[in-house]
């Protein structure tokens, strides 16, 4: 019987293609973990950027202390979240999991949303994110993707105005939605949403810092754009807290929740609760990405461009077709391949 005996993890530096300019500030790179059970029976992905506090440190600690235990490997998708318990930050717990999972699914042949009896995923379009920058680059930029019709425009600084409307100058065709990454107080949101409700948007994301979820609900009665909750979405308690709010939609992540299965129980309650739900993803490689899409024949809406943002993903996984919906492998598992290295 397979342990955690032989658990390893690697650390990678993703290289992003363009400057990631976002309230929080600008990024040039982000780190990753590829997680191994032994004999590659499993893989999985703990990756969260500077901003959400996670030390690193405590990811790798977590795993260490796993790997000691030596414990049986669950053979049974039922007994995964006892197995994987409680203690750890919420993406090295999210990257175990899916390594296991992962595992479950390699062993009985099956891709990961069919071991979770969900829906195929359905060839929904992600969005394409450009990052904060002057407002001529980002038009600049929205201008040279015309075949992206989906784009997620960050905000959260001073002339978010004057970025949205160069972007929708460049392409009047284009489905925006906008990000402000916790970047607004509650007056600014207030002024922005008056000033950026005529440039038809499709939603607005995360107006406000993580705890101020009743403050949310209040922006969402004075517009009809659904406010989506994003950094304020880390567990099942804060949905409750936004269902009662009246906020219209969430942004469901598998690294600040703790993992599929989690993230399936926020999914259904978000749906109970009349909430709509975007699948999003750190700045990831394709095995966590790909472990998400497998989730999207629950969504409205996608956020899983991470791999389009990077230029050195080392797995090969989730696919793009020229318009950027989605497709994922039929392969056992999560699908995720090592790329070949290119001959010299």
């Amino acid at each position: 019987m397979n342990t955690t005996a032989g658990l390893t993890w690697e650390k990678l530096i993703l290289n992003l293609r363009n400057p990631f300019h976002l309230s929080y500030g600008v990024s040039l790179t982000r780190q990753a973990y590829w997680l191994r059970l032994a004999d590659d029976a499993g893989w999985g992905e703990g990756t969260i950027p500077p901003y959400y506090g996670v030390d690193t440190a405590e990811m790798e600690a977590y795993w260490r202390r796993t790997a000691a235990l030596a414990r049986p490997l669950p053979e049974k998708l039922d007994e995964v979240e006892s197995w994987i318990g409680n203690e750890g930050p919420a993406p090295a717990r999210a990257a175990l999991e899916l390594a296991v999972i992962d595992r479950i699914a390699r062993q009985r042949g099956l891709p990961l949303y069919r071991l979770l009896e969900l829906p195929r995923p359905g060839g929904l379009a992600t969005s394409f994110t450009i990052a904060i920058d002057a407002p001529e680059e980002m038009a600049r930029m929205a201008h040279e993707i015309p075949d992206y019709k989906i784009i997620k425009v960050k905000l959260g600084s001073d002339d978010d105005r004057a970025r949205l409307a160069a972007i929708r100058a460049a392409r009047p065709d284009a489905r925006l939605r906008v990000d402000a990454n916790a970047g607004w107080t509650i007056a600014e949101a207030r002024t922005r949403i008056e000033e950026l409700a005529g440039y038809d948007l499709e939603m607005i994301e995360q107006p406000l810092s993580r705890l101020e979820i009743e403050a949310m609900g209040e922006l969402q009665t004075h517009t009809t754009i659904p406010i989506v909750a994003d950094e304020s979405v880390q567990t099942l308690q804060d949905v409750e807290r936004l269902g009662a709010a009246g906020v219209q939609g969430i942004n469901l992540k598998l690294m600040k929740v703790g993992g599929l299965l989690a993230g399936l129980r926020i999914l259904h309650r978000a749906r109970e609760l009349g909430m709509k739900i975007m699948l999003g993803c750190m700045v990831e490689t394709s095995i966590g990405t790909t472990a998400m899409a497998h989730l999207s024949g629950l969504a409205d809406w996608l956020d899983l461009d991470a791999p389009l943002l990077i230029s050195n993903d080392p797995f090969d996984g989730i696919t793009y077709d020229k318009n950027l919906r989605i497709g994922i492998p039929e392969r056992a598992g999560i699908g995720a391949l090592k790329k070949q290295l290119e001959p010299d």
